[in-house]
C-alpha cells in the first residue's frame, strides 16, 4: 500500500511540477566540497560523535563519515554539518 502511495506522490510531482522532495517527504541533502553537508526534512539524530553522525531520515538512515564534524545548526527542518567529510552512505 505504501509503495503505491508513493507512486501516486510521484506522479502528481511529476504531472505538477512540484519537488518531490516536498510531495513525497524525502530528505534534501547538499554537499559543499568535503567541509559541509546541510540535511533538510529530517526525522532526528541518532548518533553523533566527531567521526561519525547519523540520521533519521523517511527513506533510511544518513551515515556521515569525516573527522572533526560538528552539528553548526539544528531545527526542526534541518541540519548543517561542518568538518572534514570523508563519506556518506544510505543505510535502508
Amino acid at each position: 500500500m505504501k509503495k503505491r502511495m508513493d507512486q501516486i506522490k510521484s506522479n502528481v510531482s511529476d504531472i505538477f511540477e512540484l519537488p518531490k522532495d516536498i510531495v513525497m517527504d524525502l530528505p534534501k541533502i547538499t554537499i559543499v566540497g568535503n567541509m559541509q553537508v546541510l540535511v533538510t526534512n529530517h526525522k532526528g539524530l541518532i548518533e553523533y560523535t566527531k567521526n561519525i553522525i547519523r540520521i533519521n531520515t523517511n527513506c533510511g538512515v544518513l551515515k556521515i563519515i569525516g573527522a572533526d564534524m560538528c552539528i553548526k545548526t539544528i531545527i526542526t527542518e534541518e541540519i548543517i554539518i561542518n568538518g572534514t567529510i570523508e563519506g556518506i552512505e544510505f543505510l535502508y
